[in-house]
């Protein structure tokens, strides 16, 4: 059983240019991003999807780094850029990641990975219903549901952000294309934000990992934030999921 996962990063960024490539102690959010992931247990293997934008070779020389492979596609289809840094792979399952998630959490994706497998089921995440901090985003699917993702999808939104079609279209959110489950925390913590889209996110992502590494679980970062009140106030003006909102209008 092959099981993929793929990053989405990019140099273009609307609000924070080059934010991957912002530094912590030294290391670049992207490296960071990929050091956590590839602590999986359950993954076979790991690529990027990024553009044809340019300075993309800086991404690119930060994968290689770590011997993960690079796929070049489109800037707003994001889903025939997914797609295709998929299909050559022939992998059973895919695992979608996102670098502005630099404290994702390979024990939280091995989870949702195991569930998904286990029940067979077409999609599963921790999204479909936020519970979880935003930044700790895992999306784990069959690559056939990709595919017919692929060939189907038709919408703006479907089509810059990967799996609407397919989370539309499952079973937990009342379709019927897709069988489908949602991983829900013990509490709901959706309201924390350690994702990294703006400036005063990325000014509390480097105080977490200032205070305490890169090596934590998610728990350990959101038990800071949640003991600090300024620092969850430097970003929590900024609405969950805005990208996708901004797509659905231009839908």
């Amino acid at each position: 059983m092959k099981i993929l996962a793929i990053t989405q990063a990019r140099i273009g960024s609307t609000r924070l240019p080059e934010k991957i490539l912002k530094t912590i102690n030294g290391e670049s959010l992207l490296e960071i991003h990929l050091k956590r992931i590839l602590k999986s247990k359950h993954i076979s293997k790991l690529k990027v999807a990024t553009t044809t934008e340019p300075d993309a070779q800086k991404i690119i020389d930060i994968a290689f780094e770590f011997g993960v492979e690079v796929f070049q596609g489109s800037v707003n289809n994001v889903l025939e850029r997914f797609y295709n840094s998929a299909k050559n792979e022939h992998p059973d399952w895919v695992v979608r990641l996102t670098s502005d998630c630099p404290l994702i959490d390979h024990n939280l994706m091995d989870q949702i990975i195991q569930h998904a497998i286990k029940n067979d089921y077409d999609y599963v995440s921790n999204t479909l219903k936020p519970t979880y901090p935003d930044g700790v985003d895992v999306e784990v699917f069959k690559f056939s549901a990709l595919e017919r993702a692929y060939e189907e999808a038709q919408l703006t939104s479907e089509l810059e952000h990967v799996t609407p079609y397919i989370w539309k279209n499952s079973t937990y959110m009342g379709g019927t294309l897709f069988r489908s489950d949602c991983i829900l925390n013990s509490i709901d913590e959706s309201r924390l934000r350690i994702t990294v889209d703006t400036v005063e996110d990325f000014e509390l992502i480097k105080t977490l990992i200032e205070s305490i590494g890169i090596n934590e679980p998610w728990q350990t970062y959101a038990n800071l934030l949640k003991e600090n009140s300024l620092l969850q106030e430097l970003n929590s003006k900024f609405l969950r999921n805005e990208g996708y909102e901004k797509s659905i209008k231009n839908d």
